[in-house]
């Protein structure tokens, strides 16, 4: 087989959903439109309620703030494109663009699951070590920690997209996918070092699951072992409210992922259609669900927009009794 230039693949097409029938494109779209925008209008509200509540100027809200941040930027760094494909039948992405869009999937990523960490280990102090907790874990020291999550990772993932980079890219250029990502991408590359380099993003990839998640598991077991010690089962019940939000939001981002890979490690392999929804469905769920997991199971928030609700009411009632 002669190969090309890497130079010869200008642009890369986004196939979306492999068999989708054209007649059903308008309902698609429609439907990613919508949840692209209920992921960003409920990550900016959710966002806008933390940055202006004095009261949630806590460790534990800012560190919620930040994956509202991630979750707003991933559904924005992906759905626009593939909205785009099923509306306007664009899906053309240049080289550029197309490696660009890597490199913030899998950044925010694997951010998203550094600060999931922090937020098992803001529990882990909480509960365990309650007396160190005011010293140990502040607005500022969780706002450095968060920041750093941010800035090493982006940092990272650069050396990451740089190895794709180096492959040549031959006569294939369709990725069997709704966005850019690692995998699909570096399929269509040739020459010798294709299962080097995707080999070493497998191995950054469990890296950037397992490590997180290893403290995340050893986090909630600690709490639950120091919650069985507890005398009052009502304080315990208590405690372990704190935990449910924080702990379905883990489960939301790292089972379904997890289960990908073990399958894909185990030998099985799914259908390029079944692959595509699996993906799509593990990365857009948990980003529209988190901002209402956040108003609705968190006491603090809850109670902040219940008391802006209230004076909101009162105003109200209050300006219609002077007409």
């Amino acid at each position: 087989m002669t190969y090309t230039n890497n130079t010869a693949i200008k642009n890369f097409v986004i196939t979306g959903f492999p068999g989708l029938p054209p007649e059903y494109y308008g309902y698609v779209s429609a439907l990613l439109l919508l949840v692209y925008l209920v992921i960003v209008f409920g990550n900016t509200f959710v966002l806008a309620v933390i940055m202006w509540e004095r009261s949630l100027h806590k460790p534990t809200y800012w560190i919620f703030f930040h994956l509202a941040m991630t979750d707003l930027a991933f559904g924005t760094v992906t759905l626009p494109k593939i909205i785009a494909r099923y509306w306007w039948n664009d899906m053309v992405s240049s080289f550029g663009a197309c490696f660009t869009q890597m490199y913030f999937v899998h950044s925010l990523g694997a951010t998203h699951s550094l600060i999931l960490m922090m937020m098992a280990l803001d529990r882990f102090t909480a509960i365990c070590f309650p007396f160190k907790y005011t010293v140990l874990l502040t607005n500022k020291t969780v706002s450095i920690a968060c920041s750093l999550c941010w800035i090493i990772t982006f940092i990272r993932l650069m050396g990451i997209v740089a190895h794709a980079l180096s492959l040549p890219y031959c006569n294939l250029n369709v990725i069997m996918q709704c966005y850019c990502d690692h995998r699909s991408i570096t399929q269509l590359g040739c020459g010798e070092n294709v299962a080097y380099v995707t080999n070493v993003a497998f191995a950054n990839a469990m890296v950037t699951l397992l490590v997180p998640l290893t403290f995340i598991i050893f986090s909630y077991f600690s709490i639950i072992i120091t919650v069985f010690k507890m005398s009052h089962r009502e304080k315990s019940h208590k405690v372990l409210s704190t935990c449910a939000p924080q702990v379905f939001i883990t489960c939301l981002f790292y089972v379904p992922r997890c289960s990908v890979y073990l399958t894909n490690a185990l030998g099985f392999h799914f259908s390029p259609v079944a692959r595509v929804v699996t993906v799509m469905m593990y990365s857009l769920i948990p980003a529209s669900v988190n901002p209402v997991i956040y108003c609705f199971k968190t006491k603090d928030i809850k109670m902040a927009l219940m008391k802006r609700l209230n004076i909101t009411k009162v105003s109200s009632a209050a300006q219609a009794d002077r007409k």
